[in-house]
């Protein structure tokens, strides 16, 4: 049966005991109704709540809640538990107090994500250094995560998608991240041995199919996307700044996005999602989709990216296709094409200007 996570914009009169109160009325009834209800989250400052209920569809949830006390989610997503785990600690009430007749339950859903990424599919060392960089790189990270209490949802062989509770946490890791990278990274292997880290935050329901999708998107953009190394959210800097009575956040070290910003760089990149791989787009469409003028589209992205529209277009197409020689999802042609370029000649020119290497002989190289 699914697990789905629900939202609830609750008054400012809600309490955290009347919430506890509130989910007795469910589990007394949910039986009626085929769900079982698991925990749920309250943020008394943002007067939010999150259940986690197994139940048959949607609707027998809305049920449930309706003839228990009347409280309609404001939205519902399919949530894999063992997801709603990594990202927020648990799947099933805390411990009680003891002397207490309600488990109240006063915790926040909220979260800082974080994303780690470091370039690890272009590089020019033999493959037993290039085994011990990589060892050295997750042995350094995982510690550091440790030791800033951020819980891990994703990891491969050069991301990490991560969990916060604590936004000084989250800051202060990147930092600690950024700074051992540079030691255990070989000299010789600096051009090509990059690491980026975008932070953003945010609860795990909101208008979006999947848990924590907004603030995934973000941190992902700003990784993915914006020139600076670490780079956060206006969001997260306050929260930080909020949190360590106005410490400022270092703008040598970390770049914060205006909230003006992260809108552009939303709509920039939900565009650029759906057409590029499209051969006939036109640089001049940016600035008809997005709503501004060219020279403001310039800037913009000259700001964010440190690049034109021409060549962030195809930057990214570059590493779209680089992804799929890497996961082997077709040859060289089929690739080109599949990934906007007009044809494969010119593709392995780009691709080749980007990277130092030709596409084949980087098939040669490194896949087996």
């Amino acid at each position: 049966m699914p697990i789905y996570m629900d939202r609830h914009d609750v008054p400012d009169s809600v309490t955290s005991e009347t919430l506890a109160q509130i989910h007795q009325e469910d589990l007394k009834i949910e039986h009626k109704f085929g769900c079982r209800g698991f925990t749920y989250w309250f943020d008394n400052e943002r007067k939010t709540a999150f259940c986690l209920i197994e139940a048959p569809n949607k609707g027998a949830l809305k049920k449930m809640h309706a003839e228990a006390h009347g409280d309609i989610p404001n939205s519902i997503i399919e949530v894999d538990g063992a997801i709603v785990e990594s990202f927020l600690g648990r799947i099933s009430d805390p411990e009680k107090a003891q002397n207490t007749e309600l488990n109240i339950i006063d915790d926040p859903a909220f979260r800082v994500i974080m994303l780690i990424e470091t370039s690890n599919y272009l590089n020019r060392i033999e493959a037993n250094q290039f085994s011990v960089f990589t060892q050295k790189f997750h042995n350094s990270v995982s510690k550091t995560l440790k030791q800033f209490k951020g819980r891990i949802v994703r990891q491969d062989n050069n991301s990490y998608l991560v969990s916060f509770k604590s936004v000084t946490n989250a800051v202060l890791c990147a930092l600690k991240v950024q700074s051992n990278f540079k030691y255990i990274t070989p000299k010789f292997d600096l051009p090509n041995r990059k690491l980026k880290i975008g932070l953003g935050s945010g609860i795990p329901v909101t208008d979006k199919d999947n848990i924590f999708e907004d603030a995934i998107n973000l941190a992902t953009h700003m990784c993915e996307v914006v020139k600076d190394q670490i780079v956060i959210s206006s969001e997260v800097k306050s929260l930080y700044e909020n949190e360590n009575r106005n410490s400022f956040i270092n703008k040598e070290h970390i770049r914060t996005l205006k909230p003006s910003e992260e809108k552009f760089l939303t709509h920039l990149m939900k565009f650029v999602e759906k057409i590029w791989n499209d051969h006939t787009f036109n640089v001049n469409d940016f600035s008809k989709a997005l709503g501004y003028s060219k020279s403001q589209v310039y800037r913009k992205l000259i700001s964010l990216t440190g690049k034109s529209a021409n060549n962030f277009i195809k930057e990214f197409r570059l590493h779209r296709a680089l992804n799929l020689l890497h996961q082997q999802k077709g040859n060289i042609s089929e690739i080109a094409f599949e990934t906007g370029f007009n044809s494969p000649a010119y593709f392995s020119k780009c691709f080749f200007n980007k990277y130092g290497i030709l596409p084949s002989k980087y098939i040669q190289q490194h896949i087996k």
